[in-house]
């Protein structure tokens, strides 16, 4: 007992928490996307187009992001929201296997003209387009035609992977980083030899981009913020014309989605300003590129793992084990990360895109990056970052498997090697292992996961593989240059 307190007599014990077992997990999972009843999101529906309309809302974009990681869309007028809530938009399954310039490949399990599926929009996400009068946008999840989830459905992954870790009495708080590069309308068809013109030449990280872009960036906050999201901070980055915003973190999968409406409402901003934007991992061969770089923590209850624990720098085991694994699936990780070729022209040594596979504290080029935050705050600000993804991954597909992964290094009670200190690049040849340097190592690191093939599922773990395997076929015999050019813009 502790002195200066007085205790109550004996109570009795709270019902007992079930084991964790892998039945539980599947059910959890299998819950956790099951369609509401129809008459339920016909109500809620009809609630979301009554205060859409006091806001003059006439069309919501429905969007979902295929493995490629581009985001592709269906739109229904605001009165066709009440239908498309009940019985959901249209939709082919070969987007599963298009590619980044719309070519399409096929797999063994999804591929073809045949069949259709039902894009749900997500009542909970819509939100009017602060950019876009007149529109609004909801994310949506992809299920058949009876009413089954579709077992290629990136954002209907995600969602199963934040529910398994609940199931485990985990939960996650999550961030993206959004960087995009900004630029002046150009020809339609750039070719390799042609250098995009930026509206600002100011110095990395300086006021003088602020300065030169001040309306810009001022209606670039103002549409975030009319839209509910917190931001935290916005910044020139390193290249010229180049910017990056940071959202407030929360659970995985709304962190996914606030990633697509940043990245879409800096677009519609941009082009009210007559410019041109690329979230692509590179705008110019040789140069520092655009990364999506995932901050994630690991919380029971109101506990941040992260913090107060006996393992490196406060790492609870818990929270070193998950770690562990994120890290050493990190090569495998980089299919569902790292998604366009032209991200390996990023994801080059002491450019600050973690190129090797280690971790530190605030180390820039370790690709998990440790942040415990100041004195003072470390409760609450713990997290780790993977700082070797970028912005063409599809960012459902990037939150789930950094979660299976993480779930597996801590079933397995996992610890992270020694900590590397400094730029791993200067390190003897051989100390600290590179993260692939090429899509078909990447590829090769991905067919033997037992983890993402598992936590995938079949059809989208080869749907996944099947767009890999033929972009790295498109862009094999390409140069730098040429590569740039046809990724620059799609992204």
């Amino acid at each position: 007992m502790t002195p200066g307190t007085a205790t109550a007599g004996p109570t009795a014990p709270g019902p007992a928490e079930p084991p964790v077992t892998a039945e539980r997990l599947v059910a959890a999972a299998a819950a956790a996307v099951a369609l509401p009843p129809r008459d339920e999101r016909a109500r809620r529906a009809e609630a979301a187009v009554d205060r859409l309309r006091t806001e003059a809302v006439e069309a919501v974009a429905v969007t979902w992001v295929d493995n490629a990681g581009i985001t592709r869309v269906k739109a229904v007028p605001l009165g066709g929201l009440v239908h498309a809530a009940q019985w959901g938009v249209g939709t082919a399954p070969c987007f599963d296997v298009f590619l980044a310039d719309d070519a399409i490949t096929t797999s063994p399990i999804i591929g073809g003209p045949t069949g259709d599926l039902r894009l749900y929009p997500d009542l909970d996400r819509i939100v009017p387009l602060a950019a876009q009068p007149g529109w609004a946008w909801a994310p949506g999840d992809r299920y058949t035609q009876v009413g089954t989830p579709h077992p290629g459905c990136q954002r209907l992954f995600a969602r199963r992977a934040e529910a398994t870790a609940a199931a485990r009495g985990l939960g996650l708080k999550a961030g993206i980083e959004v960087e995009w590069t900004v630029a002046l309308p150009g020809a339609p068809q750039e070719g390799p030899q042609d250098a995009p013109q930026y509206p600002t030449y100011g110095p990395a990280y300086g006021m003088h981009r602020v300065t030169d872009l001040s309306d810009y960036l001022r209606d670039v906050l103002r549409a975030l913020g009319r839209q509910g999201l917190n931001v935290l901070q916005i910044h020139p980055e390193y290249s010229p014309g180049q910017f990056e915003v940071s959202v407030a973190p929360e659970g995985p999968v709304a962190a996914a989605d606030t990633s697509v409406l940043v990245r879409h409402t800096v677009r519609a901003v941009s082009a009210r300003h007559g410019l041109r934007v690329s979230f692509a991992p590179v705008v110019e061969a040789g140069a520092v590129g655009n990364g999506g770089h995932l901050h994630v923590s690991l919380w029971r209850g109101e506990r941040n793992l992260g913090h107060g624990g006996p393992g490196p720098h406060g790492l609870t085991a818990e929270a070193e084990g998950f770690l562990a694994g994120v890290l050493d699936a990190l090569p495998e990780l980089l299919v569902l990360g790292c998604s366009s070729p032209a991200g390996y022209l990023r994801l080059v040594p002491s450019h600050w895109a973690g190129a090797y596979q280690c971790w530190g504290l605030e180390n820039r080029e370790a690709a998990l990056r440790l942040v415990t935050g100041s004195t003072g705050e470390r409760a609450a600000a713990a997290n780790a970052e993977v700082k070797c993804f970028d912005a063409s991954a599809n960012p459902y597909l990037a939150v789930g498997g950094v979660i299976a992964a993480g779930l597996a290094g801590l079933d397995q009670r996992r610890a992270l090697p020694p900590e590397f200190t400094g730029d791993p690049a200067a390190a003897e040849p051989g100390t600290v292992p590179r993260l692939p340097v090429s899509p078909a190592e990447a590829i090769t690191a991905y067919e033997r996961s037992a983890v993402l093939r598992e936590a995938l599922g079949e059809p989208l773990y080869q749907a996944v593989l099947a767009v890999r395997r033929a972009e790295r076929d498109a862009y094999a015999a390409v140069t730098p240059e040429e590569l740039v050019a046809a990724t620059r813009w799609r992204y």
